[in-house]
């Protein structure tokens, strides 16, 4: 009966492995994790931008994330930004 247990919980421990590890590399390096729901209409000095990501193809919403140091800030489109 022991032994049928430690298979069990050894089954059990490689599928949990195995199901966080596929997870954790959706998308390759460098591309965005995020989908815009919402978008901003701020206005985001140049100078503080530190990052922009244009939003996967299968969001339901095309848009940009814009990282400060601060926040990330969705937008519709990225026109006067001087990056």
């Amino acid at each position: 009966m022991e032994m049928k247990m430690r298979c069990v919980c050894l089954v059990l421990g490689l599928v949990l492995l195995t199901t966080v590890s596929s997870d954790a590399q959706r998308h390759g390096p460098g591309h965005p994790d995020e989908c815009c729901f919402s978008f901003s209409d701020i206005k985001i000095p140049p100078k503080r931008i530190i990052k922009v990501e244009k939003t996967r193809s299968d969001c339901p919403q095309p848009g940009y994330i814009v990282t400060t140091a601060k926040n990330k800030f969705c937008k519709h489109d990225i026109n006067g930004l001087t990056l």
